[in-house]
């Protein structure tokens, strides 16, 4: 049931000019709140949280995840000595060892300090050199404030330095493609005209190297309204091509490839994710598709030959059919094999394929239940590790391993992350929820063993709910530290919890279907529910039960404050849309449309109002504490949705909401570890003090 509109949505926005993201009168409101939020949670306590969570942060026992090119194995790794960070690779037989050496690359720290930038690394992009010649240029993505737009620069890993007039592309929310040597694909910033209504490139070029980027030959382009174009050049060796894709919002595109100069569109239905591998053709549907005389269930996955495809044969081998309680997450091609990775009621299983005639499927390996397991390629091209996968695991409790295997002969451990936390009086458990429609609504519950059920356990809600995002168990030093391990005064343990709400992708498209546009409510239903479901067991009660998300997760608990204040004792609200009746105005807003609605159209306002917390507030309402944080530099959720919220809440009387601002650190809310670690002890210091009051001792 939809709860009413609680205001007036055509009344004057009165905080409109908090909109102004570098406005002087804007910044002064935000260093002044930000200076009273400090002044109130930034004492010792919170300090001593801080400093343990960055102490996991930074700690060498982490796994340096590298990826293989060539001989080399490349990472990128941040510490206390290097907060922003080191470029790096080294031999398989040195990542091997118990202590790497590591050639470094690029020190970002060092290079920003140089050229007087704060530049946060964003990855980077090798070139493929000729047969049998070693990996010698990439395309570095850096962005000067940690948002999501980057400079482009090419650089040489032989010579470790920037190529002296190679190519460097100002940073903007950019697409980037090598094609060979001296050419480049780029999506950018071209000017006026050059990037779509959600301000992403809508045009690509082909720029040869030393050409103005003015200069440089449209190759695609798509309507303005659409979300963004991109093209690609597969460099695989045997299947060179372009790969064109107008990506009309986040659930719907067109995929074109160029062929004899021109672009011939691969004829699926813009719901049809389209992924060509080699002489392969992988499609995924989001919603159920009828083609070749059969119907394929939205979430299966299929594979034809490309060229017979593009002749117009329709028959396709089903590589994995969903079932109720089953979803497709991912999948990755070795040299002779397809891995891939499933959720079994939010479980991770790994299946085999073999292509070919027979496409003869079995379990990869058996993962341990309650946790997340993920198979990929390690280098599908090496004529000697070409069916060698990575195999990475973990769970609330258990250290992240990485393990490496070759398909046919095992795997073996390589690498684990040190255990951070005391985990052994705890365990991990599955429940469901039923929802006000009676839908099954799963989550886990993190808590000590000898839990007394008895409604006087602090409690952390987690959750996120949109966009097919998929919420698993996974190892989290800042919760275990954060949370599991502090006791109130009475010795009682923090419980934590992880929703799979309806809107993810937790049970594959239909999942999220069931929460897109007019049924957003659903979402907040199931979150309500399983809220409802803790205190109804006797794990906590409201009073101590707090609940956090960022980003559609900071919209999700921002409608728990709005519609269900009486569940929660508070609420922690990061990166956060709030506004839905200007959100497509404001940052990236516009293209998350097909997600939430357009609320121009007043047939989708009608909806959107009823979710839109900005417009829920009212006064007179016994609101839970809360603390509503963002970033200066976040380009893709716009801070004036955290702003505003609280604005208004301050002036209806809210007194028990606070507000914080990075300046930079962008969507993530952190540019390094210390960003990261001073924005986790915030949310949880927070929390903890709503719920239990101030710490005297905080942890085991």
């Amino acid at each position: 049931m939809l709860p009413p509109p609680r205001t007036e949505p055509d009344a004057p926005d009165e905080f409109r000019w908090l909109e102004e993201t570098q406005g002087t009168a804007a910044l002064d409101w935000v260093e002044a709140h930000n200076a009273l939020t400090e002044r109130t949670l930034f004492d010792a306590a919170f300090q001593a949280t801080e400093t343990r969570i960055l102490e996991v942060l930074d700690s060498a026992d982490r796994i340096p995840m590298v990826s293989k090119r060539g001989p080399d194995y490349y990472n990128f790794w941040r510490d206390a000595e290097h907060p922003r960070g080191l470029w790096r690779r080294t031999s398989w037989e040195d990542y091997c060892s118990a202590e790497p050496t590591w050639e470094v690359l690029l020190d970002v720290g060092a290079l920003g300090r140089a050229e007087g930038v704060d530049w946060v690394w964003g990855g980077a992009l090798f070139l493929r050199p000729a047969p049998d010649a070693p990996y010698e240029r990439a395309l570095i993505a850096l962005s000067p404030d940690g948002g999501d737009a980057h400079r482009y620069r090419e650089y040489d890993v032989v010579r470790q330095e920037f190529v002296l007039d190679g190519f460097d592309l100002p940073a903007a929310k950019s697409r980037v493609s090598w094609v060979d040597a001296d050419t480049v694909h780029v999506a950018t910033d071209f000017g006026p005209g050059s990037m779509t209504s959600s301000s992403y490139p809508r045009t690509v070029r082909t720029l040869r190297r030393g050409q103005e980027p003015d200069a440089a030959p449209v190759i695609f382009e798509v309507p303005p309204e659409h979300m963004m174009a991109t093209v690609a050049h597969d460099q695989t060796p045997g299947y060179e091509r372009d790969i064109a894709v107008d990506t009309i919002d986040f659930h719907s595109s067109r995929t074109f490839l160029r062929r004899d100069g021109e672009w011939a569109r691969v004829d699926v239905p813009e719901h049809v994710y389209v992924s060509p591998h080699r002489q392969w053709l992988v499609l995924r549907p989001r919603t159920d598709w009828d083609v070749g005389g059969r119907t394929h269930p939205g979430g299966s996955l299929l594979i034809a030959d490309l060229d017979m495809f593009m002749a117009g044969d329709r028959r396709f081998h089903t590589a994995f059919t969903p079932s109720p309680t089953s979803s497709l997450q991912s999948w990755s091609w070795t040299r002779d094999y397809l891995l891939v990775n499933v959720l079994q009621d939010v479980s991770s299983q790994i299946l085999l394929l073999t292509p070919g005639e027979s496409w003869a499927v079995r379990p990869l390996d058996a993962c341990p239940p309650l946790h997340t397991v993920e198979a990929f390629a390690v280098d599908d091209e090496d004529d000697d590790a070409g069916n060698d996968y990575w195999l990475v695991s973990t769970g609330f409790l258990t250290p992240s391993t990485l393990s490496r295997g070759t398909i046919g002969g095992g795997h073996q451990r390589v690498r684990g992350s040190a255990s951070f936390f005391d985990a052994g009086d705890f365990s991990v458990k599955q429940h469901f929820a039923t929802s006000a429609d009676g839908t099954q609504v799963p989550y886990f519950q993190v808590s000590r063993d000898d839990l007394p059920l008895d409604g006087a356990n602090p409690t952390l809600l987690n959750g996120y709910g949109g966009f097919e995002h998929s919420l698993t168990p996974a190892y989290s030093p800042a919760v275990g530290r954060g949370w599991l391990e502090r006791k109130t005064p009475e010795g009682r343990n923090g419980v934590y919890v992880l929703a799979n709400i309806r809107g993810g992708g937790e049970y594959g498209p239909q999942w999220h279907h069931a929460a897109l546009r007019e049924n957003r409510h659903r979402a907040y239903e199931d979150f309500a529910a399983i809220a409802q479901d803790l205190i109804d067991r006797k794990v906590t009660s409201p009073a101590l039960l707090g609940c956090t998300g960022r980003s559609n997760g900071g919209l999700l608990v921002g409608n728990m404050l709005t519609s269900y204040p009486g569940l929660f004792g508070a609420i922690s609200c990061g990166v956060p849309l709030l506004d839905m009746q200007r959100y497509t105005q404001l940052g990236a807003g516009h293209s998350w449309i097909a997600e939430y609605g357009d609320p121009d159209n007043p047939e989708d306002w009608d909806f959107l109002r009823t979710f839109s917390p900005y417009h829920l507030l009212e006064p007179g309402i016994a609101y839970p504490p809360a603390l509503i944080w963002t970033a200066t530099s976040d380009d893709r959720v716009s801070p004036a949705h955290a702003r505003k919220m609280v604005a208004r809440m301050l002036c209806l009387g809210v007194e028990n909401v606070s507000f914080h601002e990075a300046l930079d650190g962008g969507h993530a809310g952190a540019s390094d570890n210390s960003q990261a670690a001073r924005m986790h002890a915030m949310s949880y210091e927070f929390l903890w003090r709503a719920l239990v009051g101030k710490p005297q001792q905080s942890y085991s």
